[in-house]
């Protein structure tokens, strides 16, 4: 048994508001009767892609897990790689920040699908070359592609502006590779989807959620609400079977 807790958008402001959603869900994460494999946070780290969120971020996110990080539209990349250089494994400089990560039987590809200045996502030739050479390599083990922008629409008429755009040349990277499942954030809600017939899984906004068009409006009125309860997944791998996953709230 393989388990990935997956966080995603905890937009560290330097706020005690942003700083304890957070600690909930790390707390939470610590009394586990055994440490998950690995912590997986797809994104949106910092909301303002500053030094000092970083340095705060470094520090909340200290477990006994490996922890992954990718960069969200909030992310800035040369503060980002340099703030958290003990998490990073990343060759070049500034954008983009793609990995390859192993961790116990598991292999990790992080892609950096964001733009610079801008909410939405995309993955240029150069991206998609890189990921198509990194799956085309040999591995015996699950193998999991992660990243920020869903390559699917919400349904939602501001949300849907700011998705992954290069859809088919992504899809048609994927297609034939050995990969066990796509993990995602950037939309502030638990999702469970498929994405070129691979399982594709969604965590829940750290910092907030975003309702859908058909729901109750945020309390706040506004795009995001921050009185939702703060949540993240846990993805559990057993060869041979589907990929699990729950969705928790902790108090």
């Amino acid at each position: 048994m393989y388990v990935i807790a997956h966080l995603s958008d905890p937009h560290l402001d330097g706020s005690e508001e942003a700083r304890s959603r957070l600690r909930r869900i790390t707390s939470y994460l610590r009394e586990f009767r055994r440490p998950v494999d690995v912590v997986l946070v797809t994104g949106d780290l910092a909301d303002h892609g500053l030094e000092s969120e970083y340095a705060e971020l470094a520090a909340e996110l200290e477990l006994s897990a490996p922890v992954l990080v990718l960069p969200g539209n909030h992310d800035v990349s040369t503060p980002f790689r340099a703030g958290l250089a003990s998490f990073v494994d990343a060759p070049g400089e500034a954008h983009p920040v793609h990995q390859v990560r192993d961790v116990g039987e598991a292999r990790f590809v992080l892609l950096d699908t964001t733009v610079p200045g801008e909410n939405h996502g995309l993955l240029p030739e150069e991206s998609l070359a890189w990921l198509d050479g990194v799956l085309r390599e040999p591995f015996d083990g699950p193998l999991f592609v992660a990243f920020h922008q869903p390559p699917f629409n919400l349904h939602h008429p501001t949300m849907d502006q700011w998705m992954l755009r290069t859809r088919e040349p992504f899809a048609a990277v994927l297609q034939g590779k050995p990969v066990t499942a796509l993990f995602a954030g950037h939309v502030h809600n638990a999702i469970a989807a498929t994405f070129a017939g691979i399982p594709l899984r969604v965590a829940p906004g750290i910092r907030s959620s975003v309702p859908l068009p058909f729901e109750p409006e945020s309390p706040t009125g506004s795009l995001v609400d921050p009185t939702a309860e703060p949540g993240f997944a846990l993805h559990v791998h057993v060869p041979g079977e589907p990929l699990q996953t729950v969705y928790r709230f902790p108090r």
